[in-house]
């Protein structure tokens, strides 16, 4: 009795070994493709120029147009250029820490991830997106011969989704869609990435993103990058009291 319960625990040992290592395969290979995504979606440091468009039920549409600088993996500034009443304004994302700077308010004040500036459907964490890999890791990879679907998992409760489902172009390793769903699995909004064009010799992305969300029905927000390239920029200028200076960038 004793030897048949020995060989059923090693068997048992063996089984969980086994999947245990697939698990581990499926997730080292998931997050490599993960890191390769974030790379071709944005350079390390670089300087971009986008406009956000919110459209409402009735069609009615309101324009933002944005200047974005971004450091590392941690790091990203944002200011706005219109319309008029938001000239001046300006975020700053620090790793899951973000701030909110209005001219003539005061001091900049806390905002999250989940909260909006535009007022739109993306929040603070698709506008100052700065890589999937730091926020989530792949624990599911399946693949077919058009595409790669990747399951994402958050790292930690701080981020604005709990998991994300990702289809990806396998040629050129970029996301063509992406479910956005809460721990509950709830899904929040859709992203569907559009028209892959060259910005610069070194960056070939998607220069639309759209979204469309459950929670609001007839309401769309759409992304549109004009310009991105890459640009080096000093520490300070991810820094609080670099706030009331980020227009200053563009000169």
């Amino acid at each position: 009795m004793n030897l048949i319960k020995m060989i059923l625990f090693f068997c048992f040992i063996g089984c969980v070994t086994i999947i245990f290592a697939q698990t581990n395969k499926i997730d080292t290979e998931g997050n490599e493709l993960l890191r390769k995504i974030d790379s071709n979606l944005t350079p390390v440091s670089f300087e971009s120029y986008r406009k956000l468009i919110n459209i409402e039920p009735d069609g009615k549409e309101k324009e933002f147009v944005l200047y974005t600088a971004k450091k590392g993996s941690d790091k990203m500034v944002t200011t706005f250029l219109s319309p008029k009443t938001e000239v001046g304004r300006s975020t700053l994302r620090l790793g899951d820490n973000m701030w909110l700077y209005i001219p003539n308010v005061g001091k900049p004040v806390r905002i999250t991830s989940m909260q909006s500036v535009t007022g739109g459907i993306f929040n603070n964490a698709d506008i100052m997106r700065l890589a999937y890999s730091e926020e989530y890791d792949c624990v599911k990879l399946d693949k077919s011969s058009k595409e790669y679907v990747m399951t994402l998992k958050a790292k930690t409760g701080n981020v604005a989704y709990d998991k994300l489902l990702v289809k990806v172009d396998i040629i050129n390793k970029l996301p063509t869609q992406i479910e956005c769903y809460t721990a509950s699995d709830m899904l929040i909004k859709t992203l569907y990435f559009k028209e892959v064009k060259s910005m610069s010799k070194d960056i070939k992305r998607p220069t639309i993103i759209e979204t469309d969300s459950p929670l609001h029905k007839g309401y769309k927000s759409i992304m549109i990058y004009a310009i991105m390239k890459i640009r080096e920029f000093p520490d300070e200028v991810f820094t609080i009291q670099y706030m009331p200076k980020i227009p200053d960038l563009r000169n």
